[in-house]
């Protein structure tokens, strides 16, 4: 039996604070057909290069955040998303502190 979920007002900038020198995260739905996670990068720390399975939506919550997929750069400021499109190699860095969600959808 699936736990119901109880809808709550949440503000995104405050579920999870930046760490001085880390990057955190707190998944807000695991399910097996995806994810939502917010992330906080302090400033200079990221996720080296990798790939995933799946396509994945970043939108950045504040601050400035470089990414490079498939060897492209792009710098994403508040408000702004970007796809990462499935099996692609990508990588993080944060320009300034910042805290993005990151949306997988695993279908």
């Amino acid at each position: 039996m699936t736990e119901k979920m109880i809808p709550v007002v949440q503000n995104l900038s405050k579920i999870l604070e930046i760490q001085n020198g880390a990057v955190v995260s707190k998944t807000i739905i695991n399910q097996k057909t995806g994810t939502i996670t917010l992330f906080a990068f302090d400033q200079g720390e990221g996720l080296s290069e990798h790939a995933a399975p799946y396509d994945a939506y970043v939108e950045v919550v504040e601050g400035e955040l470089s990414i490079t997929i498939s060897g492209k750069p792009y710098v994403l400021r508040k408000g702004e998303m970007i796809i990462m499109p499935a099996n692609e190699p990508h990588a993080l860095s944060a320009i300034s502190p910042v805290k993005i969600i990151l949306v997988m959808i695993r279908s």
